[in-house]
């Protein structure tokens, strides 16, 4: 392995990559999804859930107008950082979680179904070189 490579962690079939990113769609998601201190709790709790290490408080704010308004929210993680984005209207959640410390899909997926009850979910992995 070169010093290039030294900082990636993540080994999968024999290669070595910086960081895994799942992003998830959510569809019409409980009332949950409007609340503010709910979309903070549920990005420590998530941090929590997957073994992530949080650096400070989530960043969440409501804004748009009409079909654009909802919520956008972050909470960094010491390896990368957690972000979803809402729409009020559709009760849709995007989320993504990108680190390059591994963690565990259906912990993810699970957290989600939890907090917001979506009708449908649907997800993609990208290994990050």
């Amino acid at each position: 392995m070169t010093q290039r490579h030294t900082y990636k962690n993540i080994h999968v079939s024999g290669v070595d990559y910086y960081g895994k990113h799942m992003m998830l769609t959510c569809e019409s998601c409980n009332e949950n999804l409007l609340d503010i201190p709910t979309m903070g709790q549920f990005l420590k709790d998530l941090a929590d859930a997957i073994d992530m290490i949080r650096y400070g408080e989530p960043l969440v704010a409501r804004f748009g107008e009409g079909i654009e308004e909802g919520i956008s929210a972050v909470q960094l993680i010491t390896t990368s950082a957690l972000t979803v984005h809402t729409n009020d209207q559709a009760r849709d959640l995007y989320l993504d979680v990108f680190s390059c410390k591994w963690f565990d899909e259906q912990t993810v997926i699970n957290h989600v179904n939890k907090i917001f009850a979506p009708k449908d979910i649907t997800f993609q992995i990208v290994l990050r070189k």
